[in-house]
């Protein structure tokens, strides 16, 4: 009776959850985003994040300003309106937590083991050719 009872909760809590997203249109986060991290560590505290989709898959590349590098995205995953994904900076790895607040804006965190890290993204504007 009670293994019953607890699920047939859990099936309520799903469905409740699942109902209750919202209904707008995602956002597509595929693009150039520029961030600024004020807190993080020297060097890196701004640069650009490309985001792509190819191959049914989506890609994310990490610059920072300060340094020519590009540090390239793991397991990265769209899901409702944010966007995970890890890179590894001088053997740490750091896990990058958005979410799409708009067409222009993402916000989040990057969390390493000392911390997390809060980033703002502006998304840039496309240049015409």
């Amino acid at each position: 009776m009670k293994k019953l009872f607890s699920i047939t909760v859990l099936v309520i809590i799903c469905i409740s959850v699942v109902s209750a997203q919202p209904t707008r249109g995602k956002i597509d986060p595929v693009g150039k985003w520029k961030f600024e991290a004020p807190y993080a560590p020297e060097g890196y505290t701004a640069g650009t994040i490309d985001v792509g989709f190819a191959d049914n898959k989506y890609t994310a590349n990490m610059m920072f300003t300060t340094s020519g590098y590009s540090f390239p995205g793991e397991k990265v995953t769209l899901r409702n309106d944010s966007l995970f994904f890890l890179i590894w900076v001088e053997g740490t790895d750091v896990n990058v937590a958005l979410k799409i607040e708009d067409k222009t804006k993402m916000s989040g965190d990057a969390v390493y083991f000392e911390g997390a890290v809060p980033l703002t993204l502006t998304r840039e504007a496309e240049q015409k050719q």
